[in-house]
């Protein structure tokens, strides 16, 4: 296993933009592919090196990140006509921490392995804070071997960072992470209405709760924002709603019952269908105060 000096980042969003910068300021070589390459530009005048196509990209790097929107995103940029898979070179390292299905994690493991790929399947939380910091945690699938000789590009974008077990546990972990926070979101939105309609200044009433045992990240960070009107996407709506369907298709096929989950998914259908579905999950206090 060969030392990662050149990465690929394939999907320059509101994540993968942050995150991208962080591999630069780490010194690693960065090339770049996205769908829309105004969302690069960014980048490529901070150095970046721009490729027309994934392929072109996999074939000139040490290690692929992707980080696209959804599963079926992520089946054609390993297996379409230009994918990672068919392009990439033997000894290379290819990442997904877009949140997707844990079975396409394993199908592209090993797809990857007949090829002398190594493959790894890495979903983050953290948030465009998180992002932006360096700061995100990693949750990781795949060979203990691929994941040391990977862990310096995580570093470079992560602190939290654990091999969860074989392929797919890294997407099995993250989906936990959001069937987590969908209940709490529930959760902070009637917390805000509450303070709201007993006339209370909701900001003050944070200031008592957010250390105590009602303390979380969507608390600290979230809350404040829907305080303000603030539905900035740190992360849309509509690839929540993504992710909790993905982790409530998991939970169906293990036997589970879900409730805390449906309901919130439940909640943020609806507020897509009220046409808010690209604004940041905080939104969902529309649908509980004078806001909305």
């Amino acid at each position: 296993m060969g030392t990662i000096k050149k990465v690929g980042f394939i999907g320059t969003g509101v994540m993968g933009k942050s995150m991208s910068r962080n591999l630069m300021q780490a010194g690693f070589e960065l090339a770049v592919y996205t769908r829309t390459k105004a969302k690069a530009e960014e980048l490529i005048d901070a150095g970046a090196v721009w490729h027309d196509t994934p392929a072109s990209l996999a074939a000139s790097v040490d290690a692929v990140i992707t980080m696209v929107g959804y599963p079926s995103d992520v089946q054609e940029v390993y297996f379409g006509e230009n994918g990672i898979i068919h392009h990439a070179r033997p000894g290379t390292y290819v990442i997904d921490m877009t949140t997707s299905k844990p079975a396409l994690a394993e199908e592209i493991h090993s797809e990857a392995k007949d090829k002398g790929i190594y493959a790894l399947d890495a979903p983050v939380s953290g948030g465009d804070i998180g992002a932006q910091n360096g700061k995100l945690a990693i949750m990781v699938g795949g060979d203990a071997d691929a994941f040391q000789a990977v862990l310096p590009v995580f570093e470079a974008m992560g602190e939290n960072i654990i091999l969860q077990g074989p392929a797919g546990f890294g997407q099995h972990t993250k989906l936990i992470n959001q069937v987590t926070i969908a209940s709490n979101m529930v959760g902070v939105c009637e917390a805000i209405a509450y303070a709201e309609h007993a006339g209370m200044d909701p900001s003050k009433v944070l200031q008592s709760i957010t250390t105590g045992a009602a303390g979380s990240f969507s608390l600290s960070n979230l809350a404040p924002r829907m305080i303000k009107g603030d539905y900035d996407p740190g992360f849309y709506v509509k690839h929540f709603i993504k992710d909790m369907k993905l982790a409530l298709e998991a939970a169906n096929e293990m036997g589970m019952t879900t409730p805390g989950l449906e309901l919130s998914l439940s909640l943020y259908e609806r507020l897509a269908e009220n046409g808010d579905e690209d604004l940041g999950t905080q939104a969902l206090i529309k649908l509980f105060t004078k806001k909305a």
